[in-house]
């Protein structure tokens, strides 16, 4: 973690996180997205986060970008056409506005949710247990938090091992590709099934829900500084759509 970074509750990471995501959901328009998504890597350097693991994630994203882009411009036709092929509009400026707005709204998200992962998954599942959530959620949230990664290099893994083999899977035509990645999907999925039934051998071993409330040593505390953040939060997430609904801003001045 960074020197500079700060030290906060899981509960008002959350209440960061979950500001800045309601936004990019709810609120359509690339310049408050833009605005938010510099807010929220501002806030996530703040905490500490990991910017260039988000930035490679978001990376990934851009051929979802075109695809939308595509899209967009052929059913919605909105917009000047800025690529058209014997009269058809194949690109347009409002495909190209769609596409932007969900690139900046996913970004928004994966950068936001950068900051909870400079939690540990203990503190994590206790302070969603704190919120009042049952402890079989929390639970069930921090294992998916933990498993999608191991999930994702088992995909990587298999990949390489492919690879490795001599065969290129840009270089094959689309319909050995396609046999190729259902090749992969059972061993992929096999591997998902034995570590989750390790996992559960491993709960049941360690006696898990063996008593209806479950006790913890670890208790968190809310300091003045994450009430600072919570409220903060609420009054500018607030101001953010009062300021876009109500008063029509920007979208009735730029």
């Amino acid at each position: 973690m960074s020197k500079f970074s700060i030290e906060a509750d899981i509960r008002s990471k959350l209440a960061v996180v979950l500001g800045f995501s309601t936004i990019a959901v709810f609120i359509q328009h690339i310049y408050v997205l833009s605005f938010i998504l510099i807010i929220s890597i501002a806030a996530a350097l703040l905490f500490g986060a990991n910017i260039l693991k988000a930035i490679k994630t978001t990376r990934n994203l851009w051929y979802l970008f075109f695809i939308i882009v595509i899209l967009q411009s052929i059913f919605s036709r909105s917009g000047q056409a800025l690529l058209a092929i014997n009269g058809f509009p194949l690109i347009t400026a409002g495909g190209v506005l769609k596409g932007g707005e969900f690139l900046m709204r996913v970004s928004v998200i994966v950068f936001s949710a950068t900051i909870i992962s400079t939690s540990n998954s203990r503190e994590v599942v206790q302070g969603l247990v704190q919120l009042k959530i049952p402890y079989d959620i929390a639970f069930m949230v921090s294992v998916a938090i933990r498993f999608l990664p191991l999930l994702r290099s088992e995909i990587k893994d298999t990949f390489t091992a492919i690879q490795l083999r001599g065969l290129d899977l840009k270089k094959i035509p689309l319909k050995r590709r396609i046999r190729v990645y259902l090749y992969i999907f059972n061993p992929v999925v096999a591997g998902a099934i034995r570590k989750a039934r390790g996992l559960s051998i491993a709960m049941e071993m360690r006696a898990f829900r063996a008593y209806r409330k479950r006790t913890s040593f670890l208790k968190l505390r809310l300091s003045a500084a994450d009430y600072f953040i919570m409220v903060f939060t609420l009054i500018f997430t607030s101001a953010v759509f009062v300021m876009f609904y109500y008063f029509n801003f920007p979208a009735g001045i730029i």
